[in-house]
């Protein structure tokens, strides 16, 4: 039971760390440990809850939710499923083989799943990473079977703390400084995820080149760990065991609020532009996620609640500062930011990923001592550029193959013409199909509005937007 850090450091650890770290020995003893899919199943007593199914096949697109199928279906069916029992054989699996397909039950919210057993909250113990108070009330749950996958996407809101229970994933991290060679994009569209264009595990670098100035940090997360993704870090986790479950909760931190508004800009320019169009073309933009496409009305609503949220916050850190330096005492300024926001109503029901109050300042680089690296705490370093690439194939050219393996891991020989390898679901819009066949057609070359809008919300875009809003408001 006794802990390499105490909560005090660990969160001092968390709240200055730039770069990705796994924390070892810290949740030995968390009850959260005995979370595998068989307890689960029990607890849930026959409960249904919403998979997500994907191809193995690994293709040169992303392979967005939106392009994925779904089912509703109990742990002990997708247990089974995963096993390769005949039971299947008339489940809610039964359509899906499982050599050809893989299940990810993910972004549960605990106290959704939970809500008449409060009691389980306990098992998750983030007090002992300095959040007091924080469970599995504030956290979310991942289930998935071998080969199920996030795409590459960075998260707009907060640090992330992942706790692995059960099997192993694959995590492939990229630093923000990487964004411009991750090929951005908001379509599809959620809100506080910011997707790349690129398939991690297969990038195709003709269309993609700039995908090779990437630095891939890499780590395979084991039971008992716990993965700290610090602010605007790039990732791309696989499972790579046949059955895996992870606990993560989002750290609030002082830059969400400025990220909010961005945030809220983003979204009504994106539900404006979206929905202006033919609703009939297909276009699959607003990703499973996200309920509907909110008005334009409500989406302004919740932009000008952001902003007064920003400033309001703004304005206590800084005549917090005023009385610290008159009576040279020491106030944590940013106590009530969350409250706040709630008091404002700027809390829409698509904004409760993160739960706790922003009530710690965030340390000054001269305020904090050198990190303790070390068998309890382990850097996730950079790999060098000929084994970034996740373990597929790089596409250079029409024809070759360019295979590279990391870390014994396979995904087998995979044809490189996209024709044979774009999924038939794909919601890649006209634009991105234009060179399907590995040349654009003259014939083609009209833009469309997911060109518009990739560089419309373009973040770099969308910062420059809310830092004239904000002084817009200041004056």
């Amino acid at each position: 039971d006794v802990k390499p850090f105490t909560p005090e450091k660990t969160k001092e650890i968390v709240m200055s760390l730039q770069q990705p770290a796994v924390f070892c020995n810290m949740a030995g003893n968390w009850p959260a440990l005995h979370w595998n899919v068989k307890y689960l199943s029990a607890v849930l007593e026959g409960k249904t809850i919403q998979f997500r199914l994907g191809l193995k096949t690994v293709a040169l697109v992303p392979q967005f939710e939106t392009s994925c199928s779904y089912v509703k279906a109990t742990l002990e069916e997708f247990l089974a499923w995963s096993c390769g029992q005949p039971s299947c054989l008339s489940g809610p699996f039964s359509c899906y083989d499982y050599s050809k397909y893989w299940a990810y039950a993910d972004y549960k919210y605990i106290a959704r799943i939970f809500e008449d057993k409060p009691e389980i909250f306990q098992d998750v113990r983030w007090s002992d990473f300095g959040f007091p108070g924080r469970s599995g009330k504030e956290s979310t749950l991942w289930i998935g079977s071998e080969g199920a996958n996030t795409p590459c996407h960075l998260d707009s809101y907060g640090c992330n703390l992942v706790l692995q229970v059960q099997g192993r994933k694959r995590w492939h991290l990229f630093p923000p400084g990487d964004t411009s060679f991750l090929y951005p994009t908001r379509i599809p569209y959620e809100e506080s995820s910011i997707f790349s264009k690129v398939n991690i595990a297969n990038p195709d670098l003709k269309r993609f080149p700039k995908f090779r100035n990437s630095t891939a940090h890499v780590v395979t997360l084991s039971p008992g760990q716990v993965l700290l993704v610090p602010r605007h870090w790039w990732h791309y986790v696989e499972s790579i065991d046949p059955v895996t479950v992870s606990i993560n909760s989002w750290i609030e931190l002082d830059a969400d609020h400025e990220a909010r508004v961005e945030e809220a800009i983003t979204r009504t320019l994106v539900c404006a532009i979206k929905s202006a169009e033919n609703p009939s073309d297909g276009d699959l933009w607003l990703n499973p996620t996200e309920v509907e496409a909110t008005s334009h009305e409500i989406n302004l609503q919740y932009l000008n609640k952001a902003v007064s949220a920003y400033l309001k916050c703004q304005e206590t850190s800084v005549s917090g500062q005023a009385r610290s330096s008159s009576n040279g005492a020491k106030q944590r300024t940013n106590t009530s930011c969350k409250r706040k926001r709630r008091e404002a109503g700027c809390e829409p029901e698509s904004c409760t990923l993160l739960t706790q109050e922003c009530d710690f300042p965030t340390p000054k680089a001269e305020e904090l001592q050198e990190i303790p690296f070390g068998p309890h705490l382990i850097q996730v370093l950079p790999q060098s550029h000929k084994t970034s690439v996740v373990g597929a194939v790089a596409v250079e050219s029409d024809g070759g193959d360019l295979l590279h393996e990391n870390e014994g891991e396979h995904f087998g020989k995979l044809q490189c013409k996209r024709k044979r390898l774009l999924m038939s679901n794909d919601c890649e819009t006209a634009a991105h199909q234009m060179d399907s066949d590995c040349s654009p057609c003259t014939s083609q070359t009209a833009l469309s509005t997911n060109d518009l809008l990739d560089c419309l919300v373009n973040p770099r875009v969308i910062s420059l937007v809310a830092q004239l809003l904000l002084e817009r408001m200041r004056v």
